[in-house]
């Protein structure tokens, strides 16, 4: 009954009597900030900051923005389809050579076709070889744990550079000893380039792709450095990260949706196909890196192919329609174009699940 109201059995008045109620707060509530832990804490994670490399990509990115500000880009129109053909053969290298040939050993590919690679990988100037498949084996084996050294879990900024800008995570450092990298060794070619890294990347990553222009047709020295320099090598670097930051949160998952990597669209446009990760993830063994042969740009498929027919690349490995529908009715989110649909329950016993790495 509301305060001060009527009580209609006896007409009596009656005051409702509001309860106050006081707030006690325990000495937990008020315990003081740790200064001294928090203090060390921060001493902790700038310790853990790699300056050279933050100062360094820092640098290229604000020159970057710059550039592409200030470049003359109607008046230097076969020096950009110069830097295009040149991205093509980094993209070549990156995506046929580094990721699917010497990380998963997708197909085989005779020597030339691996001196091919090996040149064209070098182009992007990446890291030696041996390290980057190092890197990337360990990240598909404990994908998304510390253990991996892009972890996304760890949000956008540190899957995409932010790891580049740290120590590693001591997991990082113990499983990667724990990989099998004997395969590597073996190959001259990945001998050779670790041997020669330095001067092969400064020559074809740098050197090269500059005084082309200027001798060739006269192209203006500035423009022709500086958007060899900075323009190109950022927009690969920047594309390759968006491998491991990006398909790893944006997109669907219609083969595995269990894990993070997701189908990615932008990013297979710019990465030759290397965007469609939740396949890739699910099948890492396929040479195509996706479940079709093109999907978007799958550039490298392509051109495996291509060297397939003319016999430098052989024993190529796909999953066959049948494994991949199983798996996509097993383990995907439904949006598969095909398959994407709902399995009774009396059916899922019968399919059995993929082997995933």
């Amino acid at each position: 009954m509301p305060p001060n109201s009527t009580d209609e059995s006896n007409g009596n008045l009656k005051v409702t009597q509001t309860t106050e109620y006081s707030r006690e707060y325990s000495k937990q509530d008020a315990e003081p900030v740790n200064y001294t832990k928090k203090w060390n804490e921060f001493k902790y994670f700038i310790s853990q900051l790699k300056w050279f490399n933050i100062i360094l990509l820092t640098t290229l990115h604000l020159a970057f923005v710059w550039a592409v500000i200030a470049f003359p880009w109607l008046q230097r129109g076969r020096l950009i389809l110069w830097h295009a053909f040149f991205f093509h053969l980094t993209a070549f290298g990156v995506g046929a050579g580094a990721h699917r040939l010497w990380c998963h050993r997708t197909y085989k590919a005779k020597f030339p076709l691996r001196v091919l690679l090996m040149l064209c990988y070098t182009t992007a100037g990446h890291n030696p070889l041996f390290y980057w498949v190092r890197d990337h084996r360990v990240h598909h084996k404990f994908t998304d744990t510390d253990a991996d050294p892009h972890n996304s879990t760890r949000g956008f900024f540190f899957s995409h550079i932010g790891w580049l800008f740290m120590k590693k995570h001591p997991d990082v450092l113990r499983k990667g000893k724990e990989i099998d990298m004997s395969d590597l060794w073996e190959d001259p070619v990945i001998r050779f380039h670790q041997k020669y890294f330095i001067p092969l990347t400064l020559t074809l990553g740098f050197i090269i792709p500059a005084i082309v222009p200027p001798l060739v047709w006269g192209q203006d020295w500035f423009w022709s450095i500086i958007s060899s320099a900075v323009g190109r090598y950022v927009f690969v670097l920047n594309f390759t990260w968006m491998v491991n930051s990006a398909a790893h949160m944006w997109g669907t998952k219609p083969f595995d949706n269990s894990i993070s990597p997701t189908e990615n669209r932008l990013v297979s446009m710019f990465c030759f196909g290397e965007g469609w990760h939740n396949y890739h993830h699910t099948f890492p063994w396929d040479y195509k890196a996706a479940e079709l042969k093109y999907a978007g740009y799958n550039g490298s498929s392509f051109f495996i192919e291509l060297f397939g027919k003319l016999g430098w690349a052989y024993d190529l490995k796909s999953a066959s329609p049948e494994l991949v529908k199983k798996v996509v009715l097993k383990a995907g989110d439904g949006s598969h174009l095909v398959w994407g649909k709902e399995v009774p329950e009396s059916e899922e016993d019968k399919i059995p699940k993929a082997t995933k790495q």
